[in-house]
């Protein structure tokens, strides 16, 4: 029942969960805005670069990295809505998920990711390399684990959040799957396997972080 338990009303806990959402987006938000004032977005090459050794730094910068406002507005709603269900179940749950679909997500997209891809344009078809940004590899890393911790967690709460998800966010799931040139599904799959791997371990890695 620790779950259930952990949804009491404590205005400081709340109030810190909140802080953690909010925090973390200003601090997204003002790395892009800057980035996007650089000539060619100069940070973008910190994004995953595909079996590269500078794209290791990727794996922990790229999920910072977006494309455009549209790019870092829908995984910001992505962010805060499954976030918050995830803190549902406490800040050190919250923060164990968080580093394992970050690392699987992250390791994964660098070993089997596409490095680079090809575009038609008129009757000529050219590469383009690949960089892999933005935090949605995170964010199906948090769905993965929400949908599946219930499997793995008689806790009560796992089952709601695991019937919450599964009925609104099940339409994200496609997204697992190989998509167009601008889409890195890959870091979709591997952070949704992330967040499934949490969720079957979690209490052995919050004893490893905490």
């Amino acid at each position: 029942m620790s779950g259930i338990l952990a949804l009491g009303f404590n205005p400081s806990e709340w109030q810190s969960r909140f802080a953690i959402l909010y925090e973390t987006l200003l601090i997204t938000w003002s790395i892009n805005a800057f980035n996007w004032l650089l000539p060619g977005r100069a940070l973008n090459w910190l994004g995953i670069r595909p079996r590269t050794v500078i794209g290791l730094l990727g794996i922990f910068f790229g999920p910072l990295l977006h494309g455009d406002v549209a790019h870092l507005m829908g995984n910001s709603l992505g962010f805060v809505a499954l976030g918050w269900l995830l803190l549902l179940k406490g800040e050190a749950d919250f923060w164990a998920v968080t580093l394992v679909v970050l690392l699987t997500s992250g390791i994964g997209v660098w070993l089997f990711g596409r490095a680079q891809a090809y575009r038609l344009s008129s009757d000529h078809l050219y590469a383009v390399q690949m960089v892999h940004l933005g935090a949605s590899g995170i964010i199906f890393g948090y769905l993965g684990f929400l949908l599946f911790v219930s499997f793995f967690d008689e806790d009560p709460l796992s089952l709601i959040l695991s019937l919450t998800v599964g009925a609104f966010y099940w339409h994200l799931i496609p997204g697992i799957f190989p998509k167009p040139i601008g889409i890195s599904w890959e870091a979709h799959l591997f952070g949704f396997l992330g967040g499934i791997l949490a969720a079957r371990y979690l209490p052995t890695i919050k004893a490893l972080m905490f």
